[in-house]
């Protein structure tokens, strides 16, 4: 989810500058709803018309990369990788362009056979570097500014990041507001919480997400917390939260519902922190092994933005399973008196 979301703001800078150009997007089918409303899904083409359900690309090429690690010599795996490329050249794409710096991405954009398919110098994964016919380097510190300057080049523009407007799915907006007015504890606000990281490094404990519910529950916000696929930590949080959260499995498109509403979004260095910086909500992000200078929240208005870093800290991105030690440094007064600061400040009144 975050590299999308990190992407986004290039993208939607590209589209203010040429909106009459023809922008695809290929993307995992877990994360599309960041591009398309599911109420909108044209299964066929991924190509209905731009609007409000789909407002930043002309059409989506779903991308199962994950599935087809999993199944790398099956025939389906084969047959869908066929499908795929035929559909990418079918397109006829003049310019394709690796945002993410991955060897699979740099294989999917190899698939399209576009006359300039660039990617960044230094990418995530180095060999990625050998499968780009032109190589951009960048020098902007933040990954949303690299993006920028990395599709700018590939297109022959300066781009700076532009506000991004998501997709609203009525489903999920409706779904949203039944939730909310079943929580009889929410009345002004609520806090989302997402707590699970995805690597161990980034993981601040459950017990004290469950604390931090605790306190601003007391305090009179409830929270919410996002139950991610296959983790029981949302569970661990609200069993040890004295009633004040309650757990709340959702689809992106449901995410992006909730995290609209919220009064504030607390989280480390993952998905729904940068979900929320991208629709300008505060943010309380808990950064540990990555460098929020880098990855911190990317906001329009960044007094809405309060990071969290101890000194100790140190960037590193060996993905170890236990979490960082500097991050084991902050503490739960820390978190919660920056929550509440953002909840109280009244310069972003929630209106449910």
């Amino acid at each position: 989810m975050g590299d999308v979301l990190h992407a986004m703001p290039a993208v939607a800078a590209l589209r203010e500058k040429h909106p009459e150009w023809f922008i695809g997007w290929a993307i995992e089918p877990a994360w599309s709803g960041l591009l398309q409303a599911s109420t909108d899904f044209n299964r066929i083409s991924h190509k209905a018309e731009r609007s409000g359900s789909k407002p930043l690309i002309d059409r989506w090429h779903p991308v199962p990369a994950k599935a087809w690690s999993n199944r790398p010599f099956a025939l389906s795996t084969l047959a869908e990788i066929n499908t795929t490329r035929r559909e990418l050249r079918a397109a006829r794409y003049d310019v394709c362009v690796d945002m993410q710096g991955s060897i699979k991405s740099a294989l999917v954009g190899r698939m399209a056979a576009t006359p300039v398919f660039a990617g960044p110098a230094r990418p995530r994964e180095t060999p990625a570097r050998w499968l780009y016919r032109h190589r951009i380097a960048t020098t902007a510190t933040h990954v949303v500014e690299q993006a920028c300057e990395l599709l700018g080049a590939a297109v022959g523009e300066t781009l700076r990041p532009a506000a991004v407007t998501l997709p609203i799915d009525p489903k999920a907006e409706l779904w949203c507001d039944r939730l909310l007015a079943q929580t009889s504890s929410i009345r002004d606000g609520f806090v989302f919480l997402a707590p699970t990281a995805g690597w161990g490094a980034k993981q601040w404990p459950a017990e004290r997400y469950a604390a931090v519910a605790a306190a601003l529950g007391r305090a009179g916000f409830h929270s919410l917390v996002n139950e991610a696929p296959g983790h029981r930590f949302a569970d661990a949080v609200v069993d040890a939260s004295d009633g004040f959260a309650t757990s709340v499995p959702c689809s992106v498109e449901q995410m992006i519902a909730l995290v609209r509403r919220a009064g504030v979004v607390i989280a480390g260095d993952t998905g729904p922190l940068h979900l929320a910086a991208t629709l300008d909500r505060p943010t309380v992000g808990l950064y540990g092994p990555t460098d929020p200078s880098r990855n911190g929240p990317y906001m329009t208005d960044s007094s809405k933005a309060r990071v969290l870093r101890h000194e100790s800290s140190r960037t590193d991105h060996s993905r170890h399973a236990e979490t960082e030690p500097g991050l084991m440094q902050i503490s739960t007064d820390e978190v919660v008196e920056a929550a509440l600061e953002l909840l109280r400040s009244g310069q972003d009144k929630v209106k449910l």
